[in-house]
């Protein structure tokens, strides 16, 4: 038997997925949250309600054609492996997975939401190794901006510790606030960057000096007053992501130059941008997941279970 269940329940989407520790296939099925037109995003208690009615949906689908049951379950419970991080929505997939593993009698390995992008993305690129030894990870979304130390622990296969962070807005909301600003629909991501991949322009921005740590609040204003100054929706959004390139730019810089020349893995569903990861792949030495495990998904808590379980990739 060699099927693990993972579970994840963020801010922004509903996911199922099973990891085969023989084959390495993992598959997964994801419902991005719904957001209404023009607002900027959902409170914890419209998330979770969207949660309890995804679930059913997408555990149907993704044992339809799954006869084998697993032998293990992985669910992220929290945010960050950090004092005080908390958020009502991942109490959906907590719930649903001490349910199953009690009906079951299968094991429940808990995490982290930012765990499982850290191994969804390792998987992607056939790099799970990696966890066997030190190195700094980006984890670039709407609920996170961090460069993270990491190295191999026995209790939690990976033992995070944050060296920079957005001391205000992360890149994924101003990306959001921006594409609101723009007209584009919640979230802004991928039709930003269509729009920005359509200008010429290369800005050379000038940044808050903050590392290792970073400050976007002042994005959005300088982005408001370009659209108001009659600058094209396009050139806007470019300037946008050429900021946020030379803000990550700025933190993997500090943070190889304070902790040495590690692994570099690049994650979070900023990190799916085709203009960014083209910008700091070009400056550092990246290891990119793939793009479609770069935005919420729940396979690596699938493989979290499975390394719990004993799995040695």
């Amino acid at each position: 038997m060699s099927l693990h269940l993972g579970l994840d329940t963020s801010n922004y989407t509903t996911s199922v997925a099973l990891f085969n520790s023989e084959t390495y296939e993992a598959f997964g099925k994801r419902q991005l949250l719904e957001v209404k037109e023009g607002t900027k995003g959902l409170r914890q208690s419209e998330a979770l309600f969207f949660h309890i009615q995804n679930l059913p949906i997408l555990f149907r689908d993704l044992f339809s054609e799954k006869t084998e049951c697993p032998v293990s379950i992985g669910v992220s419970v929290r945010p960050r492996d950090e004092a005080g991080s908390y958020m009502p929505c991942f109490l959906a997939g907590k719930s649903v997975a001490e349910c199953l593993g009690s009906f079951s009698n299968l094991p429940v390995f808990e995490s982290t939401h930012q765990v499982g992008h850290i191994l969804a993305a390792l998987y992607s690129i056939e790099k799970l190794s990696l966890i066997y030894g030190r190195f700094i990870a980006l984890h670039v979304s709407g609920g996170t901006t961090d460069v993270l130390f990491v190295e191999p622990d026995e209790e939690k296969i990976i033992a995070i510790r944050n060296i920079g962070t957005s001391l205000d807005l992360n890149a994924g909301q101003c990306i959001d606030r921006v594409g609101l600003m723009l007209g584009l629909n919640f979230p802004a991501g991928p039709e930003l960057e269509k729009l920005a991949l359509k200008s010429d322009k290369d800005y050379k921005v000038k940044i808050p000096p903050k590392a290792p740590n970073c400050s976007l609040s002042g994005l959005e204003n300088l982005c408001v007053a370009m659209a108001q100054k009659g600058e094209s929706p396009q050139d806007t959004a470019k300037f946008c992501l050429d900021y946020i390139s030379k803000t990550l730019e700025s933190m993997i810089s500090s943070a190889i130059k304070n902790h040495g020349n590690l692994p570099l893995l690049l994650t979070g569903g900023v990190m799916a941008n085709s203009i960014i990861r083209k910008r700091l792949s070009d400056k550092f030495e990246c290891i990119f997941g793939k793009p479609e495990m770069s935005s919420d998904n729940a396979v690596g808590l699938a493989v979290f279970a499975a390394l719990k379980h004993g799995y040695k990739p």
